[in-house]
């Protein structure tokens, strides 16, 4: 049976040109983008790459309106809750001090990395890859940093955080009076904000700009 790359023609042409599909392994030669274009695979269909205007700026904003939202988020009430006369205001840094608190060290550990520690990691990470390009100093400390980033990805865990708590409102809905924070305003901004990070900050682009390949990331 032929080896499919030398079937179509690629084996002869540089790495560089080259670009296999995250889904389905097919390998493609890479085609040049022009501004808002951007390269599925011809198999599966899946998205590899895009070529987004501005990605530097637009990014870096967000990332700032993010790291601006995180205390507000973290530290201001979610929620007011009123049970036979008595209150209280929860966040989410007195949740996790509740935990350990009552004992319970390691869950409090694993919330306070997943909700709050690796989330501003990330936030700092994607700052300093940013800065590093726009400012085009210390790019090979880009490189870490981004490669970091990519490792922390799967660890934040704001969205589950965030149905723990919607779960936790509805089923204390019925026992109790219960009043929203400007909390919950700004951790759901604050997630809606890295949601728009993640889809404008487009990869090959950063990782282009960060090994020197293209010097137009920001167009």
């Amino acid at each position: 049976m032929p080896d499919p790359v030398e079937a179509l023609g690629l084996s002869e042409l540089p790495l560089d040109d080259l670009v296999a599909c995250h889904e389905c392994d097919f390998l493609m030669r890479k085609s040049t983008l022009a501004h808002g274009e951007k390269a599925q695979c011809s198999r599966c269909g899946y998205e590899l790459y895009a070529h987004r205007h501005n990605v530097v700026e637009r990014s870096l904003a967000l990332v700032i309106a993010a790291l601006l939202l995180y205390v507000p988020a973290n530290f201001l009430p979610i929620m007011q809750l009123n049970l036979l006369g008595q209150s209280s205001e929860d966040t989410v840094w007195s949740g996790v001090q509740s935990l350990f608190d009552t004992g319970m060290e390691s869950v409090a550990l694993v919330v306070f990395l997943c909700s709050m520690g690796i989330p501003l990691l990330k936030l700092i990470c994607q700052l300093l890859v940013l800065l590093s390009i726009r400012w085009d100093i210390g790019r090979s400390y880009g490189l870490l940093l981004y490669r970091i980033y990519h490792h922390l990805r799967d660890w934040g865990m704001l969205e589950v955080y965030l149905m723990g708590v919607l779960v936790a409102i509805v089923k204390l809905a019925d026992m109790a009076s219960i009043t929203v924070g400007l909390g919950l305003v700004c951790f759901i901004s604050l997630l809606l904000v890295q949601v728009w990070l993640e889809v404008v900050m487009s990869p090959h682009q950063i990782w282009q700009a960060l090994s020197g390949e293209d010097m137009h990331a920001g167009d």
